[in-house]
């Protein structure tokens, strides 16, 4: 018996297909998917994890790491710290002055002050490489406060004597106020050139430090910023190619001033130990420096109480009124609060005044001879 023909619809017959293909969109089953994707966020938090995080370092005279050519001292911690001595010899010295570099620096950049003053008045200068830096160790735990016991325990180990001076440049004169903090009686007296400042330092109106803050460069604002209140990014923020990270570790010539380009090339003579600065990694050196630099201080140089009420010694702080690196305005509200401060500003002077010709004369005779 023959078939009955059935007839069926274009509707019915896409009806038909639907029931055969539901579910059937996805390879994978329904749970299978939700594993993959937590597997997959899982998979992208740790790669951001792993992204933020600095390699480590590199340390002087260890398997692989840079060879140590530096006197050195170990310090109780048993981290290193690696030195070098200028001008007279020591046991000939009648001033001895430990120097703190700045950001980006090391120990032989140390305030050029010439043979002929080194010698008529008996001067010593004690250069280090601050931690990180150069051929001494890393601290993972430094704050402004270790700066300080640092240079203590050099002095101590290179037997400066119950007194001696400092002079800091730049951030390295950011961290000569911890040394006025916590190693007062250990200070004959201190210099304090273009000293970087933090924002944050509590004493500063906030129109001020906002005003300040708004005169760096947008990505200065930024990975400031980023130091400040989210330290953990510091090294990515600077390192990641998305957006700027700070313009001085790119040594961004405009942030310069004219008298600052025209002294550029007496730094030319840095490019032999340009190297030897960050060998150790750039994290432990340049970012370690912001973190520590614009991070939360446990004082303010502004509650400082007069080192010497009697004048036995004194505080000399110097800044260039073109200082496009370090604004002026924050050493100028710092020395009016505190009118024990001796302050020079120099009219025509940018951030690189202290290698301008003679310059490093006239501040280590205004600091040893202030008194005499």
């Amino acid at each position: 018996m023959a078939g009955v023909a059935r007839t069926v619809s274009a509707a019915a017959a896409r009806a038909h297909t639907r029931k055969k293909t539901d579910g059937g969109s996805s390879f994978l089953p329904r749970g299978m998917v939700k594993k993959l994707s937590i597997v997959l966020l899982i998979g992208l938090i740790a790669w951001s994890y792993q992204a933020i995080q600095p390699p480590p370092p590199q340390i002087c005279g260890t398997p692989g790491g840079p060879p140590v050519t530096a006197s050195r001292i170990k310090l109780k911690d048993g981290r290193h710290l690696a030195y070098r001595e200028n001008g007279v010899l020591k046991e000939n010295a009648k001033y001895k002055i430990v120097f703190i570099h700045a950001f980006h620096a090391c120990r032989y950049d140390v305030l050029p002050v010439s043979p002929a003053l080194a010698e008529e008045l008996g001067i010593y200068i004690l250069s280090f490489d601050r931690a990180g830096y150069g051929e001494s160790d890393p601290n993972p735990k430094m704050t402004e406060k270790s700066i300080a016991l640092d240079v203590e325990e050099l002095a101590d180990q290179l037997e400066l004597g119950p007194k001696f001076y400092i002079i800091g440049f730049s951030l390295g004169g950011a961290f000569s106020w911890p040394c006025l903090k916590y190693i007062p009686h250990r200070l004959a007296g201190a210099a304090i050139l273009a000293p970087v400042a933090n924002f944050w330092w509590h004493g500063f109106p906030s129109n001020l430090s906002r005003e300040a803050y708004n005169l760096q460069f947008p990505q200065d604002k930024w990975a400031v910023g980023v130091a400040h209140y989210a330290p953990w990014l510091t090294y990515w923020w600077n390192t990641q190619k998305l957006f700027p990270g700070s313009s001085v570790i790119v040594h961004r010539i405009d942030g310069f001033s004219a008298e600052d380009i025209k002294l550029l090339s007496k730094l030319s003579s840095r490019e032999k130990f340009l190297a030897q600065i960050k060998q150790q990694g750039v994290y432990e050196t340049l970012h370690r420096d912001m973190i520590v630099g614009f991070g939360h201080w446990e004082f303010s140089p502004l509650e400082l109480d007069n080192l010497f009420p009697n004048n036995e010694g004194s505080v000399h702080l110097w800044h260039g009124a073109e200082d496009r690196i370090v604004p002026v305005m924050l050493s100028r509200y710092i020395t009016q609060k505190l009118p024990w401060i001796h302050y020079h500003e120099l009219p025509n002077a940018g951030h690189l005044f202290p290698y301008s010709e003679g310059m490093g004369d006239i501040i280590v005779k205004s600091l040893l001879l202030s008194n005499s």
